[in-house]
């Protein structure tokens, strides 16, 4: 049998809210270390922690320094998404979620990343190739295009032995743009200029050398690792992210990068018209799967997959489902159908998560985690 729910929205929320450890059950630190004690600030550890897989985070929450400069900076709401979870989840790899605590990068401010993603004949401090006065768009779209569009930084902060938080570590995610964008003449025309993988990756980490230079520059980000990793930014109109494709290490106290780590993950959507190998038989899978909510639905047709593969095995696989709201039983009945397909369909080993939603909103979730028998199945209630 499924794991079933039909609770009402407000109470979802207040189960939640519910589930929240009290202040008292925390633990209260002093932090961060280098503050003067007249500027002395209580800071809570919360003990919640959903799984090994996230940092748990200070309280009160500080937000970025550079808050707000990713929506205009990179493409697509999914880039920006990935660029930020992407490198939480490379971040592993150097800070430990067990001894690490997340917080949003303080030491890069908006006026600061302005500078740095210019050009550097308009910004000394520029770190994009220069354009000459008056280069024809084209020659400057193939010789000098903007590679380096953003640039996210993280935190990640440890409890030191006299019950403060000190900085452990700092990730910074460079985004770099795989398409160039321009126009041969004002309120013209767009243009695309792809610029290919050898040409980004040579780029990405020669500014990820300069970037790790000047923060080392600074005296209180000289003695902590310093992680950097390379985004490659989708097209405009992609439905997917782009992915991180590389990262490396500064020890502490070091200017100079490590070797290079080569990432190999890639989202793609489902179903496809020519499916690479490695994607033959999920697409297979996908189009039984659409066609069996066909045969339910015979005039659904825009059921959309999204999934994420990490060397060249899915692991999550995200699955948008509209459908028509005809009534509540009918919802129930077309999830509970979909719960045995999904069993049929796919292989336990993936994350799998289906939403279906209809004009008013979602209407149902399926949740089955790898290796899990059963689906979680919530039907909304408003």
């Amino acid at each position: 049998m499924n794991r079933f729910r039909w609770i009402p929205a407000m109470v979802v929320v207040a189960m939640l809210a519910g589930c929240t450890p009290s202040i008292r059950e925390d633990t209260e630190i002093v932090a961060p270390n280098n503050e003067s004690e007249a500027e002395v600030e209580t800071t809570i550890i919360p003990k919640m922690q959903l799984d090994e897989s996230y940092y748990k985070t200070l309280i009160p929450y500080k937000e970025s320094a550079a808050r707000g400069l990713v929506v205009s900076n990179v493409y697509t709401k999914y880039d920006i998404k990935e660029a930020e979870e992407g490198l939480m989840r490379i971040s592993q790899n150097e800070f430990s979620t067990d001894s690490y605590y997340f917080q949003e990068g303080q030491y890069l401010d908006s006026e600061t990343v302005k500078k740095w993603l210019s050009r550097s004949n308009n910004n000394e401090e520029g770190l994009n190739p220069p354009a000459e006065q008056g280069m024809d768009p084209e020659k400057r779209a193939k010789e000098a295009p903007i590679y380096l569009a953003h640039i996210v930084e993280q935190n990640y902060l440890k409890k030191t032995s006299d019950n403060k938080v000190a900085l452990g570590g700092i990730s910074i995610g460079l985004a770099l743009n795989s398409i160039y964008y321009y126009q041969k003449e004002q309120y013209g025309e767009w243009y695309e200029e792809p610029i290919s993988q050898e040409v980004l990756e040579k780029k990405g980490k020669e500014i990820a050398e300069e970037v790790v230079r000047r923060l080392r520059n600074r005296p209180e980000l000289q003695n902590v690792p310093i992680l950097i990793a390379l985004f490659k930014q989708e097209a405009r109109n992609s439905i997917v992210p782009g992915t991180y494709f590389a990262y490396s290490v500064a020890k502490p106290g070091k200017s100079n990068l490590d070797d290079w780590v080569s990432i190999n993950e890639k989202y793609v959507t489902f179903p496809m018209s020519n499916p690479e190998d490695i994607y033959r038989d999920m697409n297979t899978n996908f189009r039984n799967f659409k066609s069996d909510i066909q045969k339910y639905f015979s005039n659904n047709t825009s059921v959309i997959g999204k999934g994420f593969y990490q060397n060249n095995q899915l692991v999550k696989l995200s699955i948008e489902v509209p459908v028509q709201f005809y009534g509540t039983t009918e919802i129930i009945g077309f999830t509970q159908y979909l719960s045995g397909v999904l069993i049929k369909r796919f292989p336990d080993s993936v994350d799998i998560e289906v939403n279906i939603t209809s004009i008013n909103g979602s209407e149902a979730l399926i949740l089955k985690d790898r290796n899990d028998k059963e689906p979680f199945v919530h039907i909304y209630n408003y």
